[in-house]
């Protein structure tokens, strides 16, 4: 798609208040595909005042309009979904099928689940003599990745305008034109002036303007837990609620009943998709130690298979930043089996495909997210020692449990300190809860926990 060169606000794309831009790089060859405006203070002042005047019709729309509204973003989005796939492979390299199945796809199913829940919801219920109402918190700052772009918009979006909140979204600046994508999509399923805005922009400038704006009643954002420190922060200061969906370090533990072949293959599948680029992604294996050379083995062939078939990761800092990692694992002792710090291609954003063994718990890359293709696995004595290990980071956004019972893979992962765990390879789900324990952040995403991020509750009683 071409690149709008203002923002959208109040229903229009209107200038921006500055001259400086954003260029947005095709990851695969390093060529710039567009550009867009880098935001201001004052562009976000625009959008949050455009939100703020929209919000008491907006939070007054009965919710089976709202549910109408969202219906039609979920059909424009089916109706460019072609659009969308190329638009996120141009700008993420992500490759085009998986574009097609999976950053098309699930912003679809998340915003027609929202569609179903606006129509739905009890926003009002009786509770003894009270009659409990849940209203919207008011106008969200929106602040999203680059790694799956627009599906962490409609996660947020979605559950916002279902809730009668309006939005100012800032979006991640490696993936702006996704964003602005997003934006026409709005325009045409009709939905009023003002209650969705988008300001693209750098984080430290427009997101920070954003999160400590004191017209913004609730700030949502997923990305580092580094950054999410400063959005808390930031928030804090004004008592305002964050959600927060932050990193991962998430542990895939083989019992030793499991299948271990179909274990091993799909873990490695898992940390490989999306190039590693995905916060919940198990990038550590835990193996019982009597089979722990068989496993080694397994994930050395199965990540040997993918070395043309992920894209880049999103740009140059990236890329150094992961084989910088891999460097440390080497450094420290851990046993390359497959990939390693040198870049497969002269261009391009390309780290390979990477398997670590001999890796121990205290070692960097096993208790530091590095967002890229690199497994670590890990070898354990007995069920406890593996649930020690599996718990022992600062992280708990989700995680794996295989067993060949699945009542047995059903008890370790209640043990387990994390938000989403998957049993035998469970599938995504857009209705569940998605969020973390610890440092993982604040908050839960998807299905009817999402949108209660996004409402306030006032009691009346009688």
């Amino acid at each position: 798609m071409k690149a709008h060169d203002g923002m959208y606000i109040d229903g229009a794309w209107r200038p921006a208040d500055g001259r400086d831009t954003i260029e947005v790089v095709n990851p695969v060859d390093e060529q710039v595909i567009g550009t867009v405006p880098a935001g201001t203070a004052l562009d976000v002042d625009t959008a949050v005042r455009a939100a703020r005047a929209a919000l008491p019709a907006w939070a007054a729309t009965p919710p089976a309009e709202r549910a109408a509204r969202l219906a039609a973003l979920r059909d424009v989005l089916v109706a460019r979904k072609d659009e969308v796939a190329e638009t996120v492979t141009a700008e993420l390299g992500s490759p085009l099928k998986f574009s097609q199945a999976v950053h098309a796809a699930a912003p679809i199913a998340v915003a027609g689940s929202y569609a179903e829940l606006a129509a739905t919801y009890a926003f009002e219920e009786k509770v003894g003599n009270s009659v409990v109402h849940h209203e919207p918190i008011g106008v969200v700052g929106a602040i999203t990745p680059w790694n799956y772009p627009l599906h962490q918009i409609v996660a947020k979006v979605a559950p916002a305008l279902a809730a009668g909140c309006t939005i100012v979204l800032k979006p991640a600046e490696d993936t702006p034109l996704t964003a602005q994508l997003f934006a026409e999509a709005v325009h045409e399923a009709g939905v009023p002036a003002g209650v969705f805005n988008l300001v693209t922009g750098l984080g430290p400038v427009a997101g920070q303007a954003l999160a400590e704006h004191p017209g913004v009643d609730l700030v949502s954002f997923t990305g580092s837990t580094a950054v999410g420190r400063r959005i808390g922060a930031l928030a804090g200061a004004a008592v305002k609620p964050v959600a927060l969906e932050l990193g991962g370090k998430s542990a895939n533990v083989i019992l030793p009943s499991a299948d271990l072949a179909k274990a091993v293959n799909v873990g490695v599948a898992n940390v490989m998709s999306n190039s590693g680029q995905t916060c919940s992604a198990w990038t550590r294996m835990l193996v019982p130690a009597d089979r722990y050379d068989e496993a080694v083995e397994l994930a050395a062939e199965a990540a040997a298979k993918y070395g043309d078939r992920i894209g880049p990761v999103v740009n140059a800092k990236q890329q150094e930043r992961v084989r910088g990692y891999i460097e440390k694992g080497v450094a420290e002792g851990a046993r390359l089996v497959a990939g390693g710090p040198e870049a497969p291609r002269e261009e391009g954003y390309f780290v390979s495909p990477t398997v670590f063994a001999d890796v121990t718990e205290e070692m960097t890359i096993a208790q530091e997210e590095i967002f890229g293709p690199v497994l670590s696995i890990l070898r354990y004595e007995d069920e406890e020692d593996a649930l020690r290990i599996a718990n022992g980071t600062v992280y708990g956004l989700a995680g794996a449990v295989w067993a060949g019972d699945e009542a047995e893979a059903v008890a370790f992962a209640r043990r387990m300190d994390t938000g989403q765990v998957d049993i035998n390879g469970g599938r995504f789900n857009p209705l569940a809860p998605f969020g973390g324990y610890k440092q993982s952040g604040v908050g839960r995403e998807l299905g009817t926990h999402g949108l209660s991020e996004y409402l306030q509750t006032k009691s009346l009683q009688f």
